[in-house]
């Protein structure tokens, strides 16, 4: 929404404490949460393709066979996000390294994905210079993974360097970088700790 300059209201809830209201409108307790009128969407993604077909500019490609390979791109974040979390979101620094040394297998893939979009395009975005909902899927967890990753130090991305970048680019984003609430470092932090993660052994206190 912010992407297509949409106006709207976001309510932030507290995620161990579900209101009632909410979860009457959110099916598996999760968000986001779109409310249109009297109707209800939920799950990231029918929200992103909603808003695309329905609000201008679109943020899929307009070429069919493009625009194919893009919801593939954006259906393989479950993948990614997994093997990301199988770093940070680890309770010894053992499970850390092995998660270290399992995510490349993904992360490869999706570092080939960008090596054939830059023989189409220069970047710095998925598809060029304008955000896509490829970007809007993958920048949340490249997100919380650099944040984590700037105490573990593992420099992972160091090693795939258009990830790197592409990353870099997302993350200097304003549209990205406002769609958290203000206080979002801090709460990041603390569900590290609260969840006693390894990384949260590094947070300073």
């Amino acid at each position: 929404m912010r992407a297509k300059d949409v106006e709207f209201e976001v309510t932030f809830i507290n995620l161990l404490e579900k209101p009632d209201w909410f979860l009457k409108i959110s099916p598996h307790g999760k968000v986001p949460v779109l409310k249109i009128d009297e109707d209800i969407l939920f799950e990231s993604n029918a929200i992103a393709e909603f808003l695309d077909e329905t609000v201008s500019p679109r943020l899929h490609p307009e070429d069919p066979i493009e625009r194919a390979r893009n919801r593939a791109w954006t259906d393989f974040v479950s993948s990614f996000a997994r093997a990301l979390n199988g770093v940070y979101y680890t309770k010894t620094r053992e499970e850390m390294e092995d998660g270290l040394a399992k995510a490349p297998k993904t992360i490869e893939r999706l570092e080939e994905a960008l090596t054939r979009q830059r023989d189409l395009n220069d970047g710095p975005y998925f598809n060029g210079p304008n955000l896509s909902l490829v970007d809007c899927a993958y920048a949340p967890f490249l997100q919380r993974f650099l944040i984590a990753d700037g105490y573990l130090r593992t420099g992972l991305l160091d090693n795939f360097p258009k990830v790197k970048k592409w990353a870099d680019a997302l993350l200097s984003n304003e549209t990205v970088i406002g769609a958290v609430a203000p206080e979002f470092l801090k709460e990041f932090e603390e569900s590290l700790r609260r969840r006693k993660f390894y990384v949260a052994s590094l947070l300073a206190n």
